[in-house]
């Protein structure tokens, strides 16, 4: 059975307060043996730890975009401190979720870019890759990481343009694809997995989030009563399965060369068949 890295999974989020042991245990028995949990707030900094000690998997720290009106500009120097702590802890792969989101109304553009730039500036100090969240702002994004480099990362559910995909992999960053890619109407995002180069691409889930199209109800379901699907880690082989149809290659090609890009990309990721 292929084995699979997670490079984005929010296990710390409260749809999985239930079974959040048995989530991770079902994606280990499914070939899912190891995951990145990126954290999206001061609050869940301690959590993200403690969960990836738990279960053998990695960590990023950061603040999210979508966050940021609820984000002080003290905790900036808080996650100086915490990287700072954290320094010598393997577990700790990268700066995220940081980035920007230019599709949800009403945030406060300037404020996103100040707590992305902050943090962008806290990864060059510590020589860490970031997680970049990246909706409908990939220009945005490049611009501050053409002007201050840093240790390459991944551009996490990227959905952008291939140009822009090219920028990204000139800055040493992989490209994450997910659920999203699972579904016959997106056309330039099946596209995109088709034809990026083989060595761009890594593997998530953005786990509770992005379902993927076997899980996903429609509005009208929704209104009939029928929940809105839980995505999982456990569903990365299935995900991965698309891919390599849209590619054309075998599914342990594609598993050893996605490891291969997450460890790249998040150089602290340990080898498979290390905890």
């Amino acid at each position: 059975m292929p084995c699979w890295i997670d490079t984005h999974c929010h296990l710390d989020a409260p749809e999985f307060d239930a079974d959040r042991d048995a989530v991770r245990q079902q994606a280990a028995q499914a070939g899912v043996a190891h995951a990145v949990i990126p954290a999206v707030a001061r609050a869940h900094w301690d959590t993200v730890v403690a969960l990836a000690r738990r279960h053998g998997d990695s960590y990023a720290l950061g603040i999210h975009p979508l966050y940021t009106p609820a984000a002080q500009e003290e905790d900036i120097t808080a996650l100086r401190e915490a990287l700072q702590r954290l320094r010598g802890d393997p577990r700790l792969v990268a700066v995220g979720e940081i980035g920007l989101d230019f599709f949800v109304p009403g945030l406060d553009a300037e404020r996103q870019i100040w707590f992305y730039e902050q943090q962008i500036a806290l990864a060059r100090d510590f020589d860490l890759p970031v997680i970049l969240h990246v909706r409908k702002s990939s220009d945005r994004l490049l611009k501050t990481l053409r002007a201050r480099p840093v240790a390459g990362g991944i551009a996490h559910a990227f959905n952008g343009s291939a140009q822009q995909a090219q920028a990204f992999a000139d800055l040493g960053f992989k490209l994450g694809f997910g659920g999203a890619v699972t579904y016959d109407r997106a056309l330039r995002l099946r596209e995109l997995a088709a034809t990026l180069p083989l060595d761009s691409l890594v593997l998530e889930t953005d786990a509770p989030d992005i379902p993927p199209h076997w899980l996903y109800a429609t509005a009208g379901q929704r209104a009939a009563g029928q929940p809105q699907g839980r995505n999982t880690p456990g569903e990365l082989p299935r995900i991965a399965a698309e891919v390599a149809l849209l590619r054309g290659m075998p599914l342990d090609a594609l598993a050893e060369a996605t490891v291969r890009n997450a460890r790249a990309a998040l150089g602290g990721l340990p080898a498979m068949g290390q905890g």
